[in-house]
C-alpha cells in the first residue's frame, strides 16, 4: 500500500469546497484545512504511487480553486 501526502494552497475562500471535494474522491482517506503555509494537508493510498500521482495529476489538479499542489510520498 502506498501513502502521500498532498499540500495545497488555494484561492481564498475556497477551502472549505475543496476539502470536501477531495474528501468525495475515491482513496483520499483524509482532508483537513491547516494554518500555516498551506491551506489543505490530504492523505491519498492506493496500491502504489502510480496509482496516486495518475489520480493527482488527472482528477486533483484540475479542481477550479486550486493553486498549486506539493506531493510528499511516506516512505514507510
Amino acid at each position: 500500500m502506498a501513502r502521500v501526502y498532498l499540500f495545497v494552497n488555494v484561492l481564498p475562500g475556497k477551502e472549505v469546497s475543496i476539502r470536501d471535494t477531495l474528501r468525495g474522491i475515491k482513496g483520499v482517506v483524509n482532508a483537513d484545512i491547516v494554518t500555516g503555509h498551506y491551506d489543505i494537508i490530504a492523505a491519498l493510498e492506493a496500491e502504489d504511487t502510480s496509482d496516486i500521482f495518475s489520480k493527482i495529476l488527472k482528477k486533483i489538479r484540475k479542481i477550479k480553486g486550486i493553486n498549486r499542489t506539493e506531493t510528499f510520498v511516506a516512505v514507510e
